[in-house]
């Protein structure tokens, strides 16, 4: 099509039911235009010029609705190889009328069962066109894609219950005792990475304005790691050690740990140790709720905080 042709069908559009019909009008024009100019290909063609002839003829007979250069040889070597219809070729495959009421239902009960589908692969399914897919999702279905939104976790109606009671329970122990938060011990454990400590500025050296600039690769993560375990409270470390290698903190191994945390609190914090006014603060990992863990300190009179789930 033309680009004159396609400014006045886009003008028709904005006309209404006139422009519906004037564009329908239109259209069969350039259709019939269209054939015309084939006829004329395949006169040029029979008349022995080349194809660079036969485009410089359509140029000054039909203009600027002049078919383009590379339709003109595609219809030259048509008729060429021996093709005397001036018909379009049939077009196998979807029909252009698949927006219809029952593809979009059918697009929403593919998308019910799998939200997760791909557009093509729902467009495979309902046997309809890429494009029309999209449209009917984003248009009629008004729907779009969005990812999942990363959440610490997923707590059931009576989880979000126990945390919020716990929660109110901490706020008011800390409001009502002013003591509370300088008594808690609290520990966790997380990975260390081997880095190199050298700094930007500690780095810096002196040089020339002939020599080139020092360089110095960004720094990353090593393949040297270990798991630290650490306790503290509001004046600082209390006690921390590294777990071997190939070493599972299990209930076991997390009873040495409460055990080396005990003693530290006797050597580093003796006032808490002599009023035994210390509380151990910890996440609910498997280890710290196990059987074992919670024998411990009832055996050595250790309160603990409960820690919403």
């Amino acid at each position: 099509m033309c680009k004159t042709g396609g400014r006045y069908l886009l003008t028709f559009a904005l006309w209404g039911p006139l422009g519906e019909r004037l564009q329908q009008c239109a259209l069969h024009f350039m259709m019939e235009e269209k054939l015309q100019q084939r006829v004329c290909i395949d006169f040029c063609f029979r008349l022995g010029k080349t194809g660079a002839e036969t485009y410089e003829m359509l140029q000054a007979a039909f203009g600027g609705s002049c078919l383009c250069w590379s339709k003109t040889f595609e219809w030259y070597f048509r008729f060429k190889s021996g093709r005397w219809s001036f018909e379009d070729d049939p077009h196998p495959g979807r029909p252009s009328t698949s927006h219809t009421e029952e593809t979009v239902a059918r697009v929403w009960e593919i998308i019910r069962a799998d939200r997760r589908l791909t557009i093509r692969e729902v467009a495979e399914e309902a046997r309809i066109a890429f494009g029309m897919c999209q449209k009917i999702l984003t248009e009629d279905l008004r729907m779009r894609r969005v990812t999942a939104k990363f959440v610490p976790c997923l707590l059931r109606a009576e989880q979000k219950d126990d945390c919020m009671s716990v929660c109110t329970d901490l706020r008011d122990r800390a409001q009502n005792d002013p003591n509370f938060m300088s008594s808690v011990v609290t520990g966790d454990k997380c990975w260390v990475y081997g880095y190199d400590l050298e700094t930007k500025q500690m780095s810096s050296q002196w040089s020339t304005s002939s020599f080139p600039r020092p360089k110095k690769a960004r720094q990353v993560k090593s393949n040297i790691k270990t798991m630290l375990i650490a306790f503290f409270d509001i004046d600082g470390l209390v006690h921390h050690e590294f777990v071997p290698t190939g070493q599972t903190v299990n209930k076991e191994f997390y009873k040495t740990v409460l055990q080396c945390l005990h003693d530290a609190v006797h050597r580093h914090r003796p006032e808490k140790w002599c009023s035994g006014n210390w509380i151990l603060h910890h996440d609910n990992a498997p280890a710290h709720r196990a059987v074992t863990t919670n024998e411990f300190l009832a055996k050595h009179n250790i309160p603990s905080l409960p820690q919403p789930p």
